[in-house]
């Protein structure tokens, strides 16, 4: 922050939404939107970083040699290899009734320059690619070779905006998946780079997603839109 290092450590839950603490200042950071709501540092927000929520499997189809990080011993038992199944189960503490979605619903949420929207799972599982614009952005919404990964992309190449779509022979086993962009029929991976035709070694921007409950974006991001095909 400001160029000092700062360290966290878990402090907290807040609407069943991690609070982090850090350990220079004291502050208390919400994890869904990294800004600080007390302490000395109050309003002030870390700069996200491009993050994956991939399967092991595509995780490791893409880096062969990574690293994964190993349990810490000492507190093996205090893990919960059931959390996630868990956590779906428990009453939500915060709800929005009238809207469209419930409260459990998986989304996809991500932010353009202050705009917010959120792509429900079900819909972009079906519809992917999904291409939409948010604050003038074009984007890229893809589900991956597993069926469950994701990412998110600016649809352009070159400077220009780009229109993408599955190609036809695409296998469910993933082995012939590629998308192909209209403009230059060049076939392109789930990381977002041409593997073959003009655009060949051209990579795609990304951008931060989120993959949320519906209550938890919406409570942090009151003013987000719903995607609509």
């Amino acid at each position: 922050m400001n160029g000092r290092v700062l360290h966290f450590y878990l402090a907290g839950i807040n609407n069943q939404n991690f609070l982090m603490r850090d350990k220079e200042t004291g502050s208390w950071w919400q994890q869904i939107t990294g800004k600080a709501i007390y302490g000395p540092l109050q309003g002030a927000a870390l700069e996200p970083v491009l993050s994956d929520e991939l399967t092991f499997g595509e995780w490791r189809s893409e880096f062969p040699s990574g690293q994964v990080l190993a349990p810490v011993a000492k507190y093996a038992k205090e893990y919960d290899s059931n959390w996630e199944p868990d956590v779906a189960k428990l009453p939500v503490v915060i709800s929005f009734p009238g809207t469209e979605l419930k409260s459990r619903d998986l989304v996809i949420g991500l932010t353009i320059n202050g705009a917010a929207r959120a792509y429900p799972w079900e819909t972009f599982a079906k519809q992917s690619p999904v291409l939409d614009r948010v604050n003038g952005t074009p984007l890229l919404l893809v589900l991956g070779p597993d069926g469950k990964s994701f990412r998110v992309f600016v649809s352009r190449i070159d400077g220009r905006d780009a229109e993408f779509f599955l190609q036809a022979d695409a296998g469910s086993d993933g082995k012939q998946w590629a998308l192909v962009d209209a403009t230059t029929a060049s076939q392109w991976n789930f990381q977002g780079c041409a593997t073959s035709g003009s655009s060949q070694g051209k990579c795609l921007d990304r951008i931060p997603a989120l993959k949320d409950y519906w209550f938890d974006w919406r409570n942090y991001h009151p003013n987000t839109t719903i995607y609509k095909h």
